[in-house]
């Protein structure tokens, strides 16, 4: 049943999961779900097990760290699989953040992200409070300033040349965003891209690393 809503999600976002719609692609009465779950909430409750536990085994099947010292290397790959997962099923990152259930699945994931932290010498004050800076950029995603995955033509058909085209001309109202439009749509090679999200991501996750690795070298 959860393999199902997983694929109804994958195929049609959080809002096509009813429980008719599991219930239609496994050819049954959508009553007969009810000996699983309570209900629609029930049943998006337990997809955030699913996903996590993907994650897990995607993790489970990364190479041995070469150095169990070298905390960096090994939360950053950790950090990228999961991300490279939840790419997989773009509805997740909204779902675990509406439905943050911590089950088994949750606790294992950080639990082994703390044990690389400590296993790389941090203490475990140090590691608490890095978790926390984490937040959801633990399990690869963060709060996007626009959504993730839009299309670059807008749906008034404006390509992504002439959005930047407009901001520039708005120099005068908009000084900061008309300089950055003029930036990318000249240089783009020297920056990360027009909201390019695995770029950004990347970038945030570098920066929290380094801010940690000051940390920890006082």
């Amino acid at each position: 049943m959860r393999a199902a809503a997983v694929e109804v999600a994958d195929r049609e976002g959080l809002k096509g999961v009813t429980m008719r719609s599991v219930a239609d692609l496994l050819g049954v009465e959508a009553m007969a779900l009810y000996r699983h779950v309570s209900g629609k909430n029930d049943l998006l409750d337990s997809l955030v097990e699913v996903v996590v536990a993907e994650v897990n085994d995607a993790c489970d099947a990364l190479p041995a760290p070469r150095d169990p010292a070298d905390w960096r290397t090994n939360l950053r790959r950790r950090v990228l699989t999961a991300r490279a997962t939840l790419l997989r099923h773009r509805w997740a990152p909204a779902l675990i953040a509406s439905h943050g259930t911590i089950g088994p699945a949750m606790l294992r994931y950080f639990d082994e992200f703390g044990s690389i932290l400590v296993d790389g010498g941090f203490s475990l004050d140090l590691a608490h409070h890095a978790l926390h800076t984490f937040g959801p950029r633990a399990l690869g995603f963060s709060p996007e300033l626009f959504e993730p995955g839009a299309p670059a033509v807008t749906e008034a058909g404006v390509d992504e040349q002439a959005a930047l085209s407009d901001l520039t001309a708005l120099s005068e109202t908009l000084p900061f965003l008309a300089r950055m439009a003029q930036h990318l749509s000249h240089e783009a090679s020297t920056t990360l891209g027009w909201c390019d999200d695995q770029a950004e991501f990347e970038f945030g996750l570098d920066v929290v690393l380094d801010g940690l690795e000051r940390r920890l070298r006082r």
